[in-house]
């Protein structure tokens, strides 16, 4: 009998030495917390500890833009190149996500085109907001309009929210479940996730905390509706909520951090399952937190055939690179 096809990992970070030196350089601290030191063969190692065949990498808040539109669009171009050579040196191993450029709307189409059609990236990130403006925002529709004619991936990973933070929590610990929720969120208000659904969304983080408060955002749906489509609601709950919240359905999300006892239960009762994926967010989440997730994932209970949907069934259907075995 042939080995059992390993994970897939859409949650893993790459970390360029130049890029943890420009960051460290001008005293950023992703997430709250120190950039790692990373190499293509670290995630190599911790990826064969963890039984993950293959990670999707990309490049964590802050992202490319620090404040320079012509530096910003230089350093996405930098640092899609170096990850193109990765996925080129690791063919079956890796794929990446391109970084594009937002706020900078054209730079981020221009990056967008030449990183899906030259380097061969699998769909780009995005910060949920940049630089304050959220994915939503009415200026970026015309990058959310040339995705959707691209039929592209989008990888929405948490920024810093446009808020200092709270003193002694790095803001990994819960700013960044808010502003994925916010994005989110947006996303169905705004009516960018009807119009733009030519892309496919994966949320990171299990969305957040977005499962657990879907039918507060379905309250706040039925609050900008006409009375007469609000007391359908009433009349008929179960089918109008149901209606309501397949929009919310739509998204994809990734387990990073977030396979534990407690929120997998909540994600699983709300998700499509079609469409969970799994996520170790390596580096920012060193070897032993990989590790330590990853077991309490195993030691959920879950439907087998959900399990090895989301190892990597749900994977295969989203990313052609993924669909054969490595050796």
């Amino acid at each position: 009998m042939g080995r059992r096809p390993g994970r897939v990992d859409v949650h893993h970070h790459a970390v360029p030495t130049f890029y943890r030196r420009l960051l460290e350089e001008r005293g950023l601290l992703p997430g709250g917390v120190a950039v790692p030191d990373w190499t293509p063969q670290r995630s190599l190692r911790v990826m064969d500890r963890n039984g993950i065949a293959t990670s999707i990498l990309s490049v964590s808040t802050p992202g490319a833009w620090l404040g320079d539109d012509r530096q910003g669009r230089q350093l996405a171009r930098r640092l899609n190149e170096f990850c193109a050579g990765v996925v080129d040196d690791n063919q079956q191993r890796f794929g990446f996500f391109a970084t594009l450029t937002l706020p900078d709307v054209e730079g981020a189409i221009a990056e967008a085109e030449h990183a899906l059609d030259v380097l061969g990236a699998d769909g780009v990130v995005l910060l949920s907001n940049a630089a304050g403006r959220y994915v939503y925002d009415p200026g970026f529709e015309p990058l959310l309009a040339y995705l959707h004619e691209r039929r592209a991936v989008v990888f929405v990973h948490p920024g810093e929210l446009p808020a200092e933070p709270a003193p002694g929590i790095p803001s990994f610990t819960a700013d960044f479940l808010l502003d994925t929720v916010r994005a989110a969120s947006g996303l169905v208000l705004s009516g960018s996730l009807e119009k733009y659904d030519g892309i496919t969304w994966i949320l990171a983080h299990a969305g957040g905390f977005l499962p657990y408060i879907s039918h507060r955002i379905l309250l706040t749906m039925l609050r900008g509706e006409h009375k007469l489509s609000q007391a359908k609601a009433l009349v008929d709950r179960r089918r109008e909520t149901k209606r309501r919240l397949d929009l919310l359905r739509r998204f994809y999300f990734d387990i990073a951090l977030s396979s534990s006892p407690t929120a997998l239960p909540s994600l699983t009762a709300f998700a499509d399952p079609t469409r969970l994926l799994y996520g170790s967010d390596f580096p920012f989440a060193p070897s032993a937190a990989v590790r330590f997730m990853r077991q309490e994932y195993e030691e959920t209970a879950l439907d087998a055939d959900l399990r090895v949907a989301i190892d990597r069934g749900n994977a295969e259907a989203l990313f052609r690179r993924v669909g054969e075995e490595p050796r």
